[in-house]
């Protein structure tokens, strides 16, 4: 196998952004057990986007994290729990602040949304819808004319033909 010509694929970089199919994610994983190039390359890769992240990162606004942690505390705190689990996770291996992490579970895959937002994305769809087919109606109105203005020019020539 030419590792060199894999690893400029681009097979890489999709695994990284998330974004290769399930075949090559269990194939570039099976390499990268063979071949400790492929290993090398996807570590510097990840480090290249790691850089790339932290180099372009916005600083949240300091008073963002308190009001973060007191919404978690208010949800583990509410009797509605079947919604919402929220748990906390801590690695024997890093004991570092920036490590810790929360996951959080839905009994369900859809997304709630707050009722005056509804009404805002009904509103935005009907709209679309509206421009939709004006844009359509103005489009064919437009080739209409262009039709006639055409249709003009060859009448003209044929009654005036030495100034057009």
């Amino acid at each position: 196998m030419n590792v060199k010509a894999y690893i400029e694929s681009g097979t890489l970089e999709l695994y990284i952004l998330g974004a290769a199919s399930k075949e090559e994610t269990r194939e570039l994983l099976q390499l990268k057990k063979q071949y400790p190039e492929i290993e090398q390359a996807l570590f510097e890769l990840e480090t290249d986007l790691e850089k790339l992240a932290q180099y372009s990162a916005i600083a949240p606004p300091p008073a963002l994290f308190k009001k973060i942690e007191d919404n978690i505390n208010e949800l583990v705190k509410a009797d509605d729990r079947h919604h919402l689990t929220v748990y906390t996770n801590n690695h024997d291996y890093d004991t570092d602040q920036k490590s810790r992490f929360i996951e959080v579970e839905a009994e369900t895959n859809q997304m709630r949304i707050h009722k005056a937002w509804r009404w805002i994305f009904a509103a935005v769809f009907i709209l679309s819808k509206i421009f939709l087919i004006a844009s359509i109606y103005y489009y064919l109105e437009n080739s209409h004319a262009q039709e006639q203005i055409q249709q003009l020019r060859t009448e003209l020539k044929q009654y005036n033909p030495h100034k057009y």
